[in-house]
């Protein structure tokens, strides 16, 4: 069974680009009636303008509303289960819960403390590019170098032994492959939680130098066990798992778009606006961002009765050429032109600036250090069951 015959249209991909279905129904409709990869209805929101106005709009759409529908594989959990889970998950909350959980961790991520982290950024980067000469070629990129840097960085970041990334890094790949049977994945969220209820457990007996410790320290009062256990399985989770498909699939872009590659290595003060075009180019948060309408609202002409689920489709926005001249094509002279791949509103990605820096660091290291770093002839393998878009192998050579 093919990918096209199971997956959602907003999450049907071919290598870098969207479903060409999906991009019809953002030219010709806008707002598309569509069964989630959960099985529930839902209206799929397409155009830039149109998904930044729902993005932007805790009001009108909201994300603790998507906590009233049944998802599969969660019959048998009762309510006091459900509340646990959701706890200090800022995705799950709107404001006044979500902004006091964001105050709290919003100063760990300025630029600020960012710069701090960057010899450390650039000391893990090295370390695994030395791994990877010394090897030798072939290499599998993911295993070598793009999934292990961002995971080592939030494990530090966090105060999470980086020897238990084994285990975290499968369950995280249960939870979001959507081909997996829905009791499988919930049970993958409960372990993970598991693991993180002791974690904090341990740290609060004894608060490290690290953000788990900061925020037992500074906020420990203010925070339930079971809200720090949410925060820190979101971080841990996000902060691995996205800017590692970003190094994976963005150095596939560029070694399949030599110009761009040829011109990163001419004028490297591109870097930054690369890193962004990359962000709108690939999009890899592609299964769409949930909120639930709290009132009657129209998006595109059609009207949308209150209590209904919009899926916000990244992808397709990124890609309106309302937004973008000449949409399609990977151009890193673009600049940062606003794209929403980061989200936009009170959800806009929290750990932005940590990513951004990753990937300003890891990108142009890994080109100055493997000139002729290329392609191998077993093709890199795209992922689109994920909730994130990414590579499961992608051999190199050089």
């Amino acid at each position: 069974m093919s990918d096209s015959m199971t997956l959602p249209l907003h999450m049907r991909r071919t290598a870098f680009d969207p479903d060409p279905e999906l991009m019809t129904a953002r030219e010709e409709e806008g707002v598309r009636r569509v069964r989630t990869a959960f099985g529930l209805d839902a209206w799929l929101v397409t155009r830039f303008a149109d998904v930044r106005e729902v993005l932007g709009d805790a009001e009108r759409f909201s994300n603790a509303g998507t906590s009233r529908f049944q998802f599969p594989g969660t019959a048998d959990v009762s309510e006091e289960q459900r509340r646990k889970m959701r706890a200090g998950n800022l995705l799950a909350f709107d404001p006044p819960e979500h902004t006091r959980l964001r105050r709290m961790l919003t100063p760990e991520f300025t630029m600020r403390r960012m710069r701090r982290l960057e010899p450390r950024i650039r000391d893990i980067v090295s370390d695994h590019l030395d791994a990877m000469e010394r090897t030798g070629p072939p290499a599998d990129l993911v295993t070598a170098f793009a999934l292990p840097i961002p995971s080592l960085v939030i494990c530090e970041l966090l105060g999470v032994p980086y020897e238990d990334r084994d285990d975290f890094q499968r369950r995280t790949n249960r939870l979001l492959d959507i081909s997996q049977p829905p009791e499988v994945r919930v049970a993958s969220q409960q372990e993970s939680r598991a693991y993180m209820t002791d974690l904090v457990g341990r740290a609060r007996a004894e608060p490290g130098e690290d953000m788990l410790g900061m925020l037992i320290r500074e906020h420990g009062d203010d925070l339930s066990t079971e809200e720090l256990t949410g925060v820190a399985n979101l971080l841990l989770l996000a902060g691995h798992e996205t800017t590692s498909n970003m190094l994976g699939l963005g150095t596939l872009a560029f070694l399949r778009h030599p110009d761009q590659l040829d011109l990163l290595r001419k004028e490297p003060e591109r870097i930054g606006a690369a890193v962004e075009e990359l962000m709108r180019w690939l999009s890899i948060i592609h299964s769409g961002m949930s909120k639930v309408t709290t009132t009657e609202v129209e998006l595109s002409g059609k009207r949308i009765p209150e209590g209904e689920i919009v899926v916000c489709s990244l992808p397709a926005a990124n890609r309106d050429p309302e937004f973008i001249d000449d949409p399609g094509r990977f151009d890193i002279g673009r600049g940062d032109l606003g794209h929403l791949a980061f989200g936009h509103g009170v959800h806009h990605c929290l750990g932005a600036p940590l990513a951004r820096m990753e990937m300003r660091i890891a990108f142009p290291a890994l080109f100055e250090r493997f000139p002729g770093l290329r392609e191998t002839e077993t093709p890199a393998e795209f992922r689109s069951f994920h909730i994130v878009y990414g590579l499961t192998t992608f051999p190199v050579a050089w």
